[in-house]
């Protein structure tokens, strides 16, 4: 699973047939970032709901609304929640990924619930404002505000209070750990940890991997240059680590709770979760990494399909269980 950094661009042979067949079964599509924001949504909705098919059982399916909270500035915000079998007491608030614009708690439905198999903990779906039309901070605020209802979980619901995680991929992964620092500087309760796989972290694209894999194959540099001028809509905040959380400080980074990162090899982000690993490892925390080979971004939604993405699941599970001193 894990693979050296030399960014060769090598697709293992699963990945290579699965984006060939999806290729011949789709056929062109535009770049949804290209669209209108309405469209490019449906049509990126559409696409990776196919993944959501053979859904694994779940004990307890819901749904509940966080209420706004105007001193947060967040938004009433829906709320999917899905309980495994012999569930633990906690769970793992899960963000989607999707440039901070595309995807909702129904795309990546089967992701959460593998997720939730293997941590052994419910899995809560925030279905947070998406930019454009609602830029940054907003969608980070329903994040927060479902992260803190978060720790008075009700059984009502299916979740009974316990070790609370934090996950989320690309854009996902992005949100978690801006809003653990969003409540480290506001003197809240942190989650027991976090799970973030493939995330981007910074507002720069030249970084190694950007360099490498500007082209794709999958995400692309220009991809990631619109879904950022959709989130952050003119505002300068390079050095804002609630929106770039690579702007962090040392003393910040030290003060999170264990960390699990995944990336995938063929990634634009990878350089974005090599150098956040690398921060940390210099201020002397033990934070796992997985660099996951032959691999492109968002093989996370491919639990069907691919080996590897069940492997860094499962490897996630195992690490959520270190974290909160379950066997």
């Amino acid at each position: 699973m894990n693979a050296p950094h030399e960014l060769d661009g090598t697709l293992s042979a699963e990945m290579a047939e699965l984006m060939d067949r999806v290729a011949l079964e789709t056929g062109p599509l535009p770049d949804p970032t290209t669209l209108p924001p309405a469209v490019g949504r449906a049509q990126t909705a559409q696409a990776n709901l196919r993944w959501s098919v053979n859904l694994p059982p779940m004990q307890h399916e819901s749904e509940v609304w966080v209420e706004a909270d105007d001193a947060l500035a967040s938004a009433r915000c829906r709320v999917r929640i899905l309980v495994p079998h012999n569930a633990s007491n906690g769970a793992v608030l899960f963000v989607h990924g999707g440039g901070f614009a595309f995807c909702s708690p129904e795309t990546h439905e089967r992701c959460a619930r593998v997720l939730a198999i293997q941590t052994g903990l419910p899995v809560l779906l925030p279905d947070y404002r998406l930019a454009p039309e609602q830029p940054f901070p907003a969608g980070l605020k329903d994040v927060v505000a479902v992260l803190r209802a978060a720790f008075d979980a009700s059984a009502a619901v299916g979740v009974t209070k316990g070790p609370l995680l934090v996950s989320g991929d690309s854009a996902g992964a992005n949100l978690a750990l801006a809003a653990m620092l969003h409540e480290q500087a506001a003197s809240k309760t942190l989650p027991d940890g976090a799970l973030l796989f493939y995330g981007n972290y910074a507002h720069v694209f030249d970084s190694p991997s950007y360099r490498r894999f500007a082209d794709g194959p999958g995400l692309t540099l220009g991809k990631m240059q619109r879904y950022w001028a959709w989130y952050l809509a003119d505002q300068t905040v390079a050095d804002d680590p609630l929106a770039c959380p690579l702007a962090a400080s040392d003393e910040q980074l030290a003060g999170l709770p264990p960390l699990y990162l995944a990336a995938a090899a063929v990634d634009p982000l990878l350089s974005d979760t090599l150098r956040l690993h690398a921060r940390l490892q210099a201020i002397g925390r033990n934070d796992e990494l997985s660099v996951v080979s032959g691999v492109t971004h968002g093989f996370l939604q491919n639990t069907n399909e691919l080996a590897a993405a069940r492997e860094v699941l499962a490897a996630a599970g195992l690490a959520a269980k270190r974290i909160t001193k379950r066997r």
